[in-house]
């Protein structure tokens, strides 16, 4: 308000202060010019001068009243433009403060009601608090009251059967007791009847639907590749000059050539199995060929080995691509095609790795397992039979090496490892591989025993009871099963055999393998002899 009229004041007070000084001005001009005449012209223009002078002040005058009339109109503009834009503003405060003041009543009017509802709550909480209170004191009068006839009844209790509280709960707890022991007994011993039954049928129809849904050839491969010649002549051919022809071949493929006596077939051994492949395709070449020298079978065993290179990747692509198992590394998927070209037992371990894995991937799938874990460990499980002609220990060992190499996961390892139970199986996926690998290798028909070995395992049996002092003789009977010892009878008393039985067995366990298990019987004969002459 103060700034809005000092506003007023200045712009009413400005033309007239104009005017003066325009005035002012306009005398000074005069008395300027009439001093200039009146002493620098001559005399007789000194009334033309002053005529000019007054005229000149005249002028001014006027021009004075007009620019004072000029600033009037425009401070009477500006005071009434001022005075508006006063009056807006005032009406919009008082506009403002109205709603502010409605607010504050509408406000004003919430917390009353809020109050008187609050007060309305807090009237019926204590209505409610006096109630409760009532009723909590007519509860503890009727629980006086029932506690007063219980002990009545306790004591009438009491007197009519001659016996005291504890004694009558210790006798029906004790009752009670054997009670709830003879049939928690029974329903623990049906329990575990129905779930061994349970189980048993389960694992059953797992095993059966596995083996049902995995239908694969059995193998009945050797380890000597049998090379058929069109006629006897090619012998020679092949022996060559001397021997060079097949020395050289010997060299170059690391196989022995074996010729003999029968007729239009020659023979290939060896340890290593694409070796023998790679030489058994070479000399298929060079008899279709007919060309036989060792220039030449140098030659076709440089192409042989790229052939079957190709071969053993292609085979183990195709294997992955059937098992549905993807993310190997690429070495790892050749040495799982190097078991193409490997046996066991007669049986071909790539096909037998591809049946272990369908099996244990149905098994895992029917019990809720990691499927793809256990087919990729059942895939796996052999893969150090592919390389141990060239490294040392045994498959299981290679097989884990080979797989750590590879960043395999650790169930896949944990499962190689455990699938001969070098280790204890710690998962159900290591379990379902072992169990996989058996099924596998029992098939009718799926694998067959050679008769070294055979022979082998008996001299075992043999060796081992031999090493104790007093054994005069082993036999090994019943295809291994049962192994009878004669001992001396001067050295070995008929308590000792006892024992000696017993050691036997522990040096058997410790020291061989073998399928179920062994009777061992020592027999102590002692034979009297006398002639008659």
């Amino acid at each position: 308000m103060i700034d809005i009229n000092a506003s007023l004041l200045l712009a009413e007070t400005s033309p007239i202060v104009i005017s003066v000084i325009i005035g002012v001005i306009a005398i000074v001009l005069g008395v300027g010019i009439g001093f200039l005449f009146f002493n620098f012209l001559p005399t007789k223009k000194l009334g033309e001068a002053k005529e000019t002078a007054e005229k000149i002040m005249e002028d001014a005058r006027q021009e004075a009243k007009t620019y004072r009339k000029e600033a009037i109109l425009e401070t009477k503009e500006e005071q009434h433009k001022l005075r508006n834009e006063f009056d807006k503003e005032i009406r919009e405060r008082r506009s403002e403060i109205q709603r502010t003041e409605a607010r504050l009543n509408q406000k004003e009017d919430l917390l009353e009601k809020k109050e008187e509802s609050i007060n309305k709550r807090q009237d019926s909480i204590e209505q409610a608090k006096i109630a409760l209170a009532n009723k909590e004191s007519e509860i503890a009068k009727k629980s006086e009251d029932i506690q007063q006839a219980h002990e009545k009844m306790l004591q009438e209790l009491q007197r009519v059967s001659g016996m005291t509280k504890e004694e009558a709960k210790s006798i029906l707890m004790n009752n009670l007791l054997d009670e709830v022991k003879k049939e928690a007994a029974t329903e623990a011993r049906e329990i575990e009847n129905n779930a061994r039954e349970e189980a048993e049928k389960k694992a059953k129809n797992i095993i059966g639907l596995a083996i049902q849904r995995c239908a694969v050839d059995h193998s009945s491969e050797i380890t000597m590749s049998i090379v058929p010649l069109p006629t006897d002549d090619m012998k020679g051919r092949i022996i060559g000059r001397v021997g060079r022809n097949i020395r050289a071949f010997e060299n170059v493929t690391g196989v022995d050539l074996i010729i003999d006596d029968t007729p239009d077939v020659v023979t290939l051994s060896g340890f290593d199995p694409v070796r023998r492949e790679i030489a058994r395709i070479t000399l298929e070449k060079l008899v279709s060929d007919g060309r036989i020298h060792p220039a030449r079978i140098e030659e076709i065993v440089d192409k042989v080995k790229k052939e079957v290179d190709v071969q053993i990747k292609e085979a183990g692509e195709a294997a992955v691509f059937d098992t549905g198992i993807y993310g190997l590394h690429p070495e790892l998927v050749k040495i799982l095609g190097r078991l193409k070209y490997r046996t066991s037992y007669g049986q071909n371990v790539l096909k037998h790795s591809l049946e272990v894995s369908y099996l244990a991937g149905i098994m895992a799938a029917e019990l809720g397992a990691d499927v793809k874990v256990a087919k990729r460990a059942g895939l796996l499980h052999d893969i150090g039979k592919a390389i141990d002609h060239e490294v040392e220990g045994t498959h299981i060992q290679i097989g884990v090496d080979i797989a750590k190499k590879y960043k395999e996961h650790n169930d896949v390892i944990h499962a190689i490892a455990a699938h001969h139970n070098d280790i204890q199986p710690q998962t159900i996926e290591a379990l379902l591989v072992q169990t996989a690998d058996a099924i596998s290798g029992a098939r009718p028909g799926a694998r067959r025993e050679s008769l070294e070995n055979y022979v082998k395992r008996l001299e075992s049996l043999e060796n081992v009871a031999n090493s104790f002092a007093g054994v005069e003789q082993s036999y090994a009977i019943q295809a291994g099963r049962e192994i009878r010892v004669m001992v001396k009878p001067e050295e070995v008393n008929d308590e000792s055999t006892v024992f000696m039985a017993k050691e036997i067995a522990k040096k058997l366990e410790a020291e061989l393998d073998y399928p179920g298990q062994i009777k061992v019987n020592v027999i102590r004969e002692l034979r009297s002899v006398e002639y008659a002459k």
